[in-house]
C-alpha cells in the first residue's frame, strides 16, 4: 500500500485516528514531527502496529515527566498531559466486542496519566451516580483563576472521544479564557463503556443533569453561567440536555444534530436503499438488511463506524436493533430549548447535514459556518480547533454578556 499526497498513515483508517492529534498541538498536545514519527514505525503495519507505535510514544512521553518530577524541573503535569494524548490515540481501531486487553491497557495508561498530570496541579477526578453508571468527572478551574467564582463550560463527548480528547480539543483554550470546565465520561463513552460495560443513552437530559447537581456542590461554579457544550455525536446530545435541564444557560453543539434516525436514513441512501425504504428503516426487510450489511463489511471504515463502534457503544448486536436505537436518538422537545444555541456548521461534514433544520426549529439560535479554505472544513473542525475555540468562546463570552 502506498501513502497517497497529504496522507501520513499509510493506512486511511489508521490516518483518520492518528491525525487527531495534530488538531491538539496548540494545545499541548503532540507536535507533527512526533506524530510524522508515529506513522513511520507504523508504515504497512495492521492494528497492532499501529497501537504500539503509539503506546511506545506515550511511554517515551511519560518517562519524560517521570524524569522531570525527579529533577524537580517544572512542567511535568503538562508533559503527562500529553502522554495521555498518546495513549489515547492508540486503540480505536481496536473497538468492538469482545473487548480487546490490548484496547484497555492503553486506556488505563491513558487515564493513569491523565489523572497523574492533573493531581500534580491539585485536581482530581470524582465519581457521579448515573442509573447503573459511576461516571468520571474532573472540574479543573479556569487559569489564573483558580479559586475565583467564575462562568462553568460542561464538555461532552460524542461517539468515541474520551476525556482527553476534551481536554486538549476544548478545555484548554477554555480554561485560557477564564472558564472553569468539567470534563466527563458517560454511558457508552470512556471507562464507563470500556471498563462498566455501560451503553449509550438518549435521554442526556439525565447524565448532565446529574453532572451539573454535582458541579453546583463546588463554591467556584457560578450557577447563572452554566454552559453545556458537544462536539461530534455530543452534537445531539448537548442540545438534548437543554432541552431537559433549565440551568443550562447557553448551548454550543458542533455540529447541531437533532435526529440522529434522519442522518442515518440518508446514509442508507448512499448505500444503496431506495427512498421507500430510507423513510422507514425500521420497516427493512431481512434482504434488505443483508444487502446493506454486505456494503458495510466489505468498507473498513463503515465496518469500524457501524459493526465495531456502533453496535458496542450502543450495546446492540445486529443492524436492525442499530437502527432502531438510533431512531431514539431525536429532540422532540425543542421548544423546551429556552438558552441560546450555537450550531457549527463545517462545510465538509457529512454530519452536519441537519443543521439548517434544527436551527429552523430553535428561538434563538446562530449558525456558524466553517469552511475548508480555513482548513476548517471538516468533522468538528480538526485541523482548525484554535478557530473553532476562538470563535466559539468569542459567542459564549457576548451570550453570557447579553444573558
Amino acid at each position: 500500500m502506498s501513502m497517497s499526497p497529504g496522507r501520513l498513515f499509510a493506512d486511511e483508517l489508521h490516518d483518520e485516528f492518528g491525525t487527531w492529534m495534530l488538531g491538539y498541538t496548540p494545545f499541548g498536545g503532540g507536535d507533527w514531527g512526533e506524530v510524522a514519527a508515529v506513522a513511520a514505525a507504523v508504515g504497512e503495519g495492521d492494528d497492532g502496529d499501529f497501537f504500539d507505535a503509539w503506546v511506545a510514544a506515550g511511554d517515551r512521553v511519560r518517562a519524560d515527566a517521570d524524569a522531570a518530577v525527579a529533577a524537580g524541573r517544572p512542567g511535568a503535569s503538562d508533559l503527562y498531559l500529553r502522554a495521555s494524548a498518546f495513549y489515547a490515540s492508540s486503540y480505536h481501531p481496536l473497538y468492538g466486542t469482545p473487548v480487546d486487553p490490548r484496547l484497555l491497557d492503553g486506556f488505563r495508561r491513558q487515564i493513569d496519566a491523565f489523572d497523574t498530570g492533573l493531581a500534580l496541579r491539585g485536581i482530581r477526578p470524582s465519581s457521579v451516580a448515573v442509573d447503573d453508571a459511576q461516571v468520571p468527572v474532573y472540574l479543573i478551574p479556569a487559569f489564573g483563576h483558580e479559586t475565583e467564582v467564575r462562568p462553568l463550560l460542561i464538555l461532552v463527548n460524542g461517539y468515541d472521544a474520551t476525556v482527553t480528547d476534551s481536554y486538549f480539543a476544548s478545555a484548554v483554550a477554555a480554561l485560557r479564557r477564564g472558564y472553569h470546565c468539567l470534563l466527563f465520561d458517560g454511558p457508552g463513552q470512556g471507562a464507563v463503556l470500556y471498563e462498566q460495560g455501560v451503553p449509550m443513552r438518549p435521554d442526556w437530559e439525565v447524565v448532565v443533569s446529574a453532572v451539573i447537581d454535582h458541579a453546583l456542590t463546588s463554591p467556584l461554579v457560578d450557577p447563572e453561567r452554566i454552559a453545556v457544550s458537544g462536539w461530534s455525536l455530543g452534537g445531539y446530545l448537548a442540545p438534548r440536555a437543554a432541552s431537559g435541564d433549565p440551568r443550562i444557560a447557553a448551548c454550543i453543539a458542533d455540529p447541531g444534530q437533532q435526529d440522529l434516525g434522519a442522518g442515518l436514513s440518508v446514509f442508507a441512501r448512499r448505500l444503496g436503499a431506495t427512498e421507500e425504504e430510507a423513510r422507514d428503516l425500521s420497516g427493512l426487510d431481512d434482504d434488505t438488511v443483508g444487502r446493506l450489511m454486505k456494503a458495510i463489511e466489505q468498507d473498513r471504515k463503515l465496518h469500524w463506524s457501524i459493526i465495531q463502534r456502533g453496535f458496542w457503544v450502543n450495546g446492540v448486536a445486529d443492524f436492525k436493533a442499530f437502527l432502531a436505537r438510533t431512531a431514539e436518538y431525536r429532540i422532540e422537545r425543542v421548544g423546551d430549548i429556552r438558552c441560546p444555541v450555537l450550531l457549527t456548521h463545517a462545510e465538509n461534514d457529512p454530519i452536519a447535514g441537519g443543521v439548517p433544520a434544527f436551527a429552523e426549529a430553535l428561538s434563538d439560535v446562530t449558525v456558524l459556518p466553517f469552511t475548508a479554505a480555513e482548513g476548517a472544513g471538516g468533522h468538528c473542525e480538526m485541523m482548525n480547533r484554535s478557530l473553532l475555540n476562538r470563535r466559539v468562546l468569542d459567542w459564549l463570552d457576548d451570550t453570557f454578556a447579553r444573558t
